[in-house]
């Protein structure tokens, strides 16, 4: 590790030292929780246009939700570069409140139902929501026990796909005009204002009142002490390893799974889109049971490597089988189920990437690493695009030409796990 990062750790502040509890306290605990419940509702936010696409598509005079979630996710990965340090700097009470305040003011502007005010609206959501996984691992790898600290991460993702769920199908009840309530959708925006707004207040009074752990290292507020503690972590190789290995497991079911999957069963397989949209629907489902099943594993067994290799291994397997053997010589949604399951491997290095970095930037090394994963989403999405060609008149042996690169970065992954550096507590009891 450079020189930087040296300097970094050789005096852990007094508040690094009294972090990480051997044992789960219960106002900690429900410090997490909040961070976890506002990551549940950033979700469920997140997904509410695509239900509300009719609606919003007569009230702008055309369809722009594509437009809004390229802007979202550009704001989103900017963004968890810029929170991880504030969490670093400020600590997890000045922060994280004000990031569910800010999706708060984004849902009161979206409410306000003209065009340029959803666009503005949706990104300042995207600029709040960063703080909820970041804030929500920082808490935890603060203030639980370390050797909780994978199996807290796969509950904080667990949580957030169950609010994607929240965000789909609650909504289109809600807006229904055959449904019992039938609301407009700005009210469901306010709805959601709202509720931002009494979490951010119940964070706030929960929060453990502590600054960050490194205002003392960098000393006072400038633009080179703003940029240290980003030296520090991308000149550690592990934080590459741990960030190219996160994005490379996560793009089958992101990109392959829930954007071309439904394709590549309806017009490749030929089965009924009924069949294809629930068979893929099994992805997140798999995420809800993998992500704090493989966490909690590595936690038990006191090793991040073995469970993210023997996941990443199982993943391979699966997306080998979804591409290549034809539908029916499986049990129905398995395959899918277990690519969900599987994917969870992907949280592994999320732990990984705290503790391969000095303690005390652990928010910037949770911003590093969503950075690194949403830039490899950005980077893989426009190739497996364009390999696919025209998506409405593709064949078979076209979906398995582009879903090679995808399948082809699960087998990287497997081979980089190998260089990266083992952080349990089985080998670093201290930890």
């Amino acid at each position: 590790m450079s020189v930087i990062s040296a300097n970094f750790s050789a005096a852990p502040s007094q508040r690094a030292d009294k972090a990480n509890p051997s044992a789960l306290r219960p106002l900690y605990v429900l410090a997490w929780f909040l961070c976890a419940a506002f990551y549940f509702y950033q979700y469920a936010v997140r997904s509410a246009p695509g239900v509300m696409q009719e609606e919003l598509t007569q009230a702008w005079g055309g369809n722009h939700i594509g437009s809004m979630i390229a802007a979202y996710y550009v704001a989103y990965a900017l963004m968890a570069l810029v929170a991880g340090v504030l969490l670093d700097r400020y600590g997890a009470h000045a922060t994280i409140p004000s990031g569910i305040a800010v999706v708060a003011v984004g849902c009161l502007v979206f409410a306000q139902g003209g065009e340029a005010a959803g666009m503005g609206g949706f990104v300042l959501q995207a600029m709040g929501a960063i703080f909820a996984f970041i804030g929500s691992s920082y808490v935890a790898a603060r203030y639980l026990p370390p050797r909780m600290l994978a199996l807290f991460v796969g509950l904080t993702q667990c949580l957030g796909m169950a609010g994607a769920a929240f965000g789909s199908k609650p909504v289109h009840l809600l807006i229904d005009p055959a449904g019992g309530v039938h609301m407009a959708w700005q009210q469901v925006w306010l709805g959601f204002a709202a509720l931002g707004a009494a979490l951010a207040v119940a964070t706030w009074v929960v929060m453990p009142r502590e600054g960050g752990d490194s205002h003392a290292h960098h000393g006072p507020l400038s633009a080179g002490s703003l940029m240290l503690p980003f030296r520090t972590v991308f000149a550690n190789r592990q934080s590459w390893i741990a960030g190219a290995i996160g994005g490379l497991l996560f793009v089958p079911t992101t990109i392959g799974a829930l954007v071309w999957g439904t394709l590549m069963l309806h017009v490749g397989e030929g089965t009924s889109m009924a069949f294809a949209a629930s068979d893929v629907s099994m992805v997140p489902i798999g995420w809800v049971i993998g992500c704090p099943l493989l966490g909690y594993i590595s936690d038990r067994i006191g090793r991040r490597r073995p469970v993210l290799i023997g996941g990443a291994a199982v993943l391979l397997a699966a997306c080998l089988v979804a591409v290549y053997v034809p539908v029916g010589i499986m049990p129905r949604y398995s395959v899918a189920l277990v690519m969900g399951i599987a994917s969870g491997a992907a949280m592994i290095p999320f732990s990984s990437m705290k503790e391969i970095n000095p303690p005390q930037l652990k928010g910037t090394a949770a911003g590093v690493m969503n950075f690194m994963v949403f830039l490899t989403t950005g980077i893989m999405s426009p190739v497996v695009s364009a390999l696919m060609g025209n998506g409405e008149q593709v064949s078979m042996p076209t979906i398995q030409h582009a879903f090679l690169p995808l399948i082809a970065g699960v087998a990287v992954a497997i081979g980089l796990a190998f260089c990266l550096r083992e952080t349990g507590w089985k080998v670093h009891p201290e930890g």
